[in-house]
């Protein structure tokens, strides 16, 4: 959980991930961002964003900002839908991570 920064005693505190969009690193290095469900045995990711390509920030600079010069996020035209086994970790994220 991140600490809040206090800026002439104002308190802010980082919005915290709410929902169920998440980045998902699936096998084969395939990464993604979507709306998750997970149903019969399958995961399935809608509002998808391809983690394209990101250089000298790493996944922890681009889980902080999508929208850096650093990287390219695509969106994607359809819903991904793999076997459930197939995902190898989730971070989850706020609502809108990585939508234009």
């Amino acid at each position: 959980m991140s600490k809040p920064v206090v800026i002439d005693g104002i308190s802010y505190v980082p919005e915290q991930p709410r929902g169920n969009r998440a980045v998902v690193v699936f096998d084969r290095g395939w990464i993604f961002a979507g709306d998750v469900t997970e149903r019969d045995g399958r995961i399935r990711l809608d509002r998808v964003v391809w983690l394209f390509r990101w250089e000298s920030i790493g996944l922890d600079g681009l889980i902080l900002d999508p929208k850096s010069t650093h990287a390219t996020l695509k969106q994607m035209p359809s819903r991904i839908d793999a076997p459930l086994d197939a995902e190898i970790y989730r971070i989850p994220v706020c609502d809108d991570w990585g939508l234009m």
